[in-house]
């Protein structure tokens, strides 16, 4: 017997098969394509938070999912033995001009309250940084503490592994037992718009790169729009575009090009390394930019876990508890702007 279905094997799929086998469900994971085959396969890792201002229930959900995240991957870890490359090593951001350096100092105080003390915005000096510090011209940074890395590819098989662990199943096909999630990325969502009649969601491409340098207990850096995501294999993730518009979802091309050159422009000490691998996938994103979870809108007594877009990893450990106790207990603590109706 087969408890719950769960169609999609990338980062919201995973995340919901491993939190109803935590609660003692019998899972099985279906995925033409196996485990990451997605954009959750992808190299970046950045696990970031919103600014500590104008909250609202997609920042506290994240907010409360980063907090999380440290004990959930631990745990993930040490049921499936596999490590997710998981590290709270916080982040490094230019402040640009004056106005950007006011309005650090008002988040510093914002933080305080927001982030519960469990996490902290700081305002420091460029050489406090050292030479791992990104060029400001102000000569200040934005330090944060919430801010983790992981590695996606090492996330997703850990989550695998700790599944089995737990007596699930993850297989290319079978027919849908017992209650069915649908985690099926970008392609499920451009499925449902022609259901719909409407778009409820798309697919945007993203290109990313990997650069070999050993810096793994450094914080990730955010300048110019692009991320620089030290990891504990000796090396460096760089990344992404973001297009909306593509011919070829898996092909990189100068876009990236250019993504490296605006990183090395901005970030000195990335300046030579040897670029090792090149990337490309299509996130999925909802109409509304958040997470689509909740009853599914076309099928009847089945649900969807959808539109992880670019922070579904950091989503991940909160949407699959949610989730799971949805599905499981029928106990609602989605957030409404997640739900599916938000985006019809």
């Amino acid at each position: 017997m087969v408890d719950v279905t769960v169609m999609g094997a990338g980062a919201f799929g995973l995340s919901v098969a491993w939190s109803c086998a935590a609660q003692g469900a019998k899972v099985r994971v279906i995925d033409p394509n196996g485990v990451g085959a997605g954009s959750s396969g992808g190299l970046v890792g950045a696990l970031a938070p919103h600014t500590p201002e104008l909250w609202e229930d997609k920042k506290e959900f994240q907010f409360q999912s980063l907090i999380m995240a440290e004990n959930y991957w631990a745990e993930v870890k040490k049921i499936g033995g596999v490590s997710p490359g998981y590290s709270r090593v916080g982040r490094l951001q230019p402040v640009m001009n004056a106005h950007g350096l006011e309005l650090a100092h008002i988040r510093v105080e914002a933080a305080k309250e927001l982030w519960q003390g469990q996490a902290e915005w700081h305002v420091i000096d460029v050489d406090e940084a050292g030479e791992w510090a990104p060029v400001s011209p102000t000569g200040y940074l934005v330090h944060d503490t919430l801010s983790a890395r992981m590695s996606p590819r090492g996330a997703g098989a850990a989550l695998a592994a700790a599944l089995l662990a737990k007596g699930g199943e993850i297989v290319c096909e079978a027919e849908p037992e017992g209650k069915v999630v649908w985690a099926t990325g970008w392609q499920g969502l451009i499925d449902l718009s022609e259901e719909m009649g409407r778009e409820v969601g798309n697919g945007v491409k993203g290109q990313s790169a990997l650069l070999k340098l050993a810096r793994p207990n450094a914080p990730q850096l955010f300048a110019d729009g692009v991320h620089a995501v030290p990891h504990a294999d000796g090396t460096v993730a760089i990344g992404s575009t973001s297009e909306r518009y593509f011919d070829d979802p898996t092909t990189t091309d100068a876009q990236l090009d250019t993504v490296l050159e605006r990183a090395f422009a901005v970030m000195p000490a990335l300046r030579g390394a040897e670029v090792i691998e090149r990337w490309a996938g299509v996130r999925p994103r909802a109409k509304t930019r958040a997470p689509m979870l909740g009853q599914h809108p076309t099928r009847d007594g089945e649900f969807i876990a959808n539109g992880g877009f670019k922070i579904g990893f950091g989503m991940a450990p909160k949407a699959g508890q949610v989730m799971a106790d949805f599905v499981l207990q029928g106990t609602d603590r989605i957030p409404n702007d997640f739900k599916p109706e938000a985006s019809l």
